[in-house]
């Protein structure tokens, strides 16, 4: 069976299709600038020459049929008939308290991610935007809508639970609910094939870090507690998000410019982080750079990088009772070898110990760090969100 699997933005579109046969990629792609001047598709066939097309996308209905009609071209095609199509897999972001897992699109669905809009203004309208164009655009084909929060559902109350009267958990959801869902996920689970460890009792950190960044704890592929929170700004410093601040820092800096607290918010979500503490860049090869050119600022933001995850490595290897494993994933975590190596560092004094050259050649690709003697296992597990989604697409149809 072959899975279509989307991610739909607020102007963007990213798909795979998926022969779940053998877990290849037959064809990926994007559509960007939906309902902005110079919309573009760019096309990926596999064993075929790319294909782009600048067209006008004016919804993300229009943006579903180019699509469909790129992957059944005759020349940069991959599939003779949308009868091919088993079913399509949506990233979701949000499903609130009600959804807690992977599920059949459904009109009940659908008005649960409508009515969380307000917990995730940007991405869960686009999402229901997808799934919507999906519909008219390949009626009687099932929609499957995995949740960006599903995994963080696996949390006890000790764990999501912010200490404010219960007013606010019962009536409007305020919890922790965690993001990055889908790929700490797949990589937890990954990492205890991978790594040879008990798939039921298996105790696993992993770190998802990239421009956005976050790390969970997990026993058996089951989050125990994760550091994302009621909105993915809670955590660690991320590319332009501050991660942990004192909540009062919000209404301070409001009242002293003169903002309102969604103005303070937009500066914590988007000119905070590396941007902020580097001065430099939110990408961390320009920091890296920076800090080999001699840049003082940049050298001190990466610490400040490190010291924040290492508080969360310590914290979660603690509730864990000792972790069995450290995964490293996500562009910077897939590609970063200096920030791996600053991590282990610090952890030395546990026991933890890896092969740098190992390291250093670690890029994207599937990897043991750790030495034979390393008492925690050091691993680099490239994350794979769409095979995720086709695969708990699959399963529950």
């Amino acid at each position: 069976m072959k899975i279509l699997v989307l991610n739909c933005g607020s102007s963007s579109l990213k798909y795979q299709l998926i022969d779940m046969e053998d877990e290849s990629v037959l064809a990926k792609g994007l559509c960007e600038r939906i309902g902005i001047d110079g919309s573009k598709l760019t096309h990926r066939p596999a064993g075929k020459a790319n294909f782009e097309l600048e067209t006008p996308m004016p919804d993300h209905k229009r943006a579903v049929e180019l699509v469909m009609d790129a992957l059944l071209d005759k020349e940069h095609g991959v599939i003779g008939s949308a009868d091919e199509i088993g079913a399509i897999g949506h990233r979701v972001l949000h499903g609130g308290k009600e959804i807690t897992q992977s599920c059949v699109v459904t009109p009940h669905v659908k008005d649960v991610i409508r009515e969380c809009f307000d917990l995730g203004p940007l991405h869960n309208p686009a999402n229901l935007i997808g799934i919507e164009a999906c519909e008219a655009a390949m009626p009687g084909k099932k929609n499957v809508a995995v949740f960006d929060t599903s995994f963080g559902m696996g949390m006890e109350p000790k764990a999501y639970r912010y200490a404010i009267p219960d007013k606010y958990y019962d009536e409007y959801g305020v919890r922790r609910y965690g993001f990055h869902g889908t790929s700490h996920d797949f990589v937890s689970h990954e990492a205890l094939k991978y790594l040879g460890l008990d798939p039921e009792k298996g105790k696993v950190i992993v770190c998802h870090l990239g421009n956005g960044a976050s790390i969970s704890a997990s026993i058996g592929g089951v989050c125990v507690d994760t550091s994302m929170g009621l909105t993915p700004l809670e955590g660690l410093i991320m590319g332009t998000r501050s991660g942990d601040v004192d909540a009062a820092v919000v209404q301070y800096i409001t009242n002293k410019e003169g903002w309102t607290v969604d103005d303070t918010l937009n500066m914590l979500n988007k000119q905070s982080g590396m941007l902020a503490l580097t001065g430099v860049s939110s990408d961390f090869r320009d920091i890296e750079a920076a800090i080999n050119e001699g840049n003082e600022k940049a050298r001190i933001g990466m610490e400040a990088y490190v010291h924040r995850l290492v508080k969360y490595i310590g914290a979660y290897n603690t509730i864990l009772k000792g972790a069995d494993a450290i995964a490293f994933t996500a562009g910077v975590g897939e590609n970063g070898p200096l920030v791996r190596r600053m991590v282990c560092e610090y952890l030395e004094f546990l026991g933890v110990k890896i092969d740098e050259e190992e390291n250093k050649k670690a890029y994207g690709k599937q990897v043991v760090l750790s030495t034979e003697d390393s008492s925690i296992k050091i691993a680099v597990i490239p994350t794979n969100e769409e095979l995720a989604i086709a695969r708990d697409t699959l399963r529950l149809i």
